[in-house]
C-alpha cells in the first residue's frame, strides 16, 4: 500500500507535460475573455470601490455607498483604476484576478516543498478553476479578496523561511487595502513576535489615518462602514452571507442565538489555533494550519461572509495534498467541497440567493476538519511519501521555534 501511494505522490511531483500547461492556460484566458465580454465595468464588487475612488477624486465621500466595505486606502489604490478607459478595466480586472490566484497557489505550493512546473501545481490549479465555484465568482465579481489570497500564501512563505517582519508587512499591506487578513495577526501574537506584529498592525493604521486625512469625511469608516459591517442588516447582502449567525436566522433561529452559536464556533476555533501552534511540531503545516484555523474562525462569525473568501485558505489547505499528515488528506476535507462543485445542484437551492446555504456546510465542514487537524496529535508520515520540509535553520531553529512559543 504505501509503495502504491509512494508511486502516486512520486508521478505527482514530476514535470507537468506541455498540453497540461497549454490546456491550464486556455482556460485561464479564456475565463479572463468571457468576464471581460459579458462585465463592462470589471466586476460588481470591483465597480463598488472604483465608484468610491471617484467620489473622493470628485471631492465627495467615498463610504456614501454603505457597500463600500473598505478601509481609505483601497480608495487610493482604486484611483487610477477609475481613471482607465472601461474597454481596459474589463479585461484588466479579471486578468487581475486570475493573476492574484496564481500566485497564492504558486506560493502555497512553495510553504510545500512542491515544485511549480509540477503536475501536481498544473492540475490543482485546473482543478480550482474548472472544479471549484467560488473561483469563477470571484474572476467575475473583481472582488479585491483577490490581495488577501494572494497575500496570505506570500506572508506564510516568509514565516516558513524565517522571515516574520517580511511577513508582518505582507499582511499589513493587506490589510491596509481590504481588512480580511486582520485575524492573521493573532498568528504574530501566539509567536511572540512583536515586531512582526507591530508592522502588522502599524501599515494599515498609518495609511488609513494617511489616506483619511485627504477625504472629505475622515471618519467615515468607522461612522458609517463599521456599524453596517456589525449590524448585518443590509437585506441585499444578507441574502448571500455564508456564516452560520447569517445562515440560521434565515432558517428561524433567532438571530441573538444565532450569533451566540457562531461566536462560540469561532472561540473554539481560536482555541484549536492556540492547541495547534503549542505543539510545536517541525514543518510548515504548523504554520499553515493555525493560519488557516484563526482565518476560518473569523469567517465563521464575520459578517459579511462570502463564497469567494474560502480561496483565502483553500490553495493552502489544498497545496499540502502530496504532504503525509495534512488537513487535506482526511475525507472531510474533500466532501466540504462536494458543495462548490459547478452545476452540482441541491433540490431548493438552485436560486443564487440560496446558495448560501450550500456556502454555510463548505465554511463549517472545513472549520471543522482543520479544527480536528489542530487539536489531534500529528500523524507520523507514511513510509516513502512526501515529506514536509523543515522550517528554515535546521533542528535548532525548530527547537528554538517552540520555546518561544512557549
Amino acid at each position: 500500500m504505501n509503495t502504491g501511494k509512494s508511486a502516486v505522490s512520486e508521478w505527482l511531483l514530476r514535470p507537468a507535460e506541455w498540453h497540461v500547461r497549454c490546456v491550464l492556460a486556455v482556460v485561464l484566458v479564456a475565463a479572463v475573455v468571457r468576464v471581460g465580454l459579458r462585465v463592462p465595468d470589471g466586476g460588481m464588487d470591483n465597480a463598488i470601490v472604483v465608484r468610491a475612488a471617484e467620489a473622493w477624486l470628485d471631492g465627495r465621500s467615498p463610504y456614501a455607498d454603505r457597500h463600500f466595505l473598505y478601509l481609505p486606502g483601497a480608495v487610493l489604490a482604486a484611483a487610477p483604476q477609475a481613471r482607465l478607459p472601461a474597454d481596459v478595466v474589463r479585461f484588466l480586472v479579471p486578468a487581475g484576478v486570475s493573476a492574484g490566484l496564481v500566485v497564492g497557489w504558486a506560493c502555497a505550493l512553495r510553504i510545500h516543498g512542491v515544485p511549480w512546473r509540477s503536475r501536481f501545481a498544473a492540475y490543482g490549479l485546473l482543478g480550482l478553476a474548472l472544479g471549484f465555484a467560488p473561483f469563477g465568482h470571484l474572476v467575475q465579481l473583481g472582488n479585491w479578496t483577490v490581495g488577501s489570497a494572494a497575500a496570505l500564501p506570500l506572508a506564510l512563505l516568509l514565516v516558513c523561511r524565517g522571515r516574520w517582519v517580511a511577513a508582518g508587512l505582507v499582511v499589513g499591506v493587506a490589510v491596509a487595502v481590504k481588512p480580511l487578513l486582520a485575524p492573521v495577526v493573532l498568528l504574530f501574537v501566539l509567536a511572540c513576535r512583536w515586531r512582526a506584529l507591530a508592522v502588522a498592525v502599524g501599515v494599515p493604521a498609518l495609511v488609513s489615518v494617511a489616506a483619511a486625512l485627504v477625504m472629505p469625511d475622515p471618519a467615515g469608516f468607522f461612522t458609517r462602514t463599521l456599524p453596517f459591517l456589525l449590524r448585518g442588516e443590509d437585506t441585499f447582502v444578507r441574502l448571500y452571507e455564508a456564516s452560520p449567525s447569517a445562515v440560521l436566522a434565515r432558517l428561524g433561529v433567532p438571530q441573538t442565538g444565532a450569533t451566540l452559536l457562531s461566536l462560540c464556533a469561532a472561540g473554539a476555533g481560536v482555541w484549536c489555533a492556540w492547541r495547534r501552534w503549542r505543539r510545536g511540531d517541525e514543518g510548515p503545516a504548523r504554520i499553515v494550519e493555525c493560519a488557516v484555523m484563526l482565518m476560518l474562525s473569523a469567517f465563521l462569525v464575520s459578517r459579511p461572509s462570502y463564497d469567494h473568501y474560502l480561496l483565502v485558505v483553500l490553495p493552502l489547505l489544498l497545496a499540502g495534498v502530496p504532504v503525509a499528515g495534512t488537513a487535506a488528506r482526511s475525507p472531510w476535507f474533500w466532501v466540504a467541497l462536494v458543495p462548490q462543485v459547478p452545476g452540482f445542484g441541491w433540490p431548493g437551492l438552485e436560486p443564487a440567493t440560496r446558495r448560501a446555504f450550500k456556502d454555510a456546510v463548505t465554511l463549517c465542514l472545513l472549520a471543522g476538519t482543520v479544527g480536528w487537524a489542530c487539536v489531534r496529535g500529528a500523524r507520523a508520515g507514511e513510509p516513502g511519501e512526501h515529506r514536509e520540509p523543515a522550517l528554515p535553520g535546521g533542528p535548532r531553529a525548530v527547537a528554538g521555534e517552540a520555546a518561544r512559543s512557549r
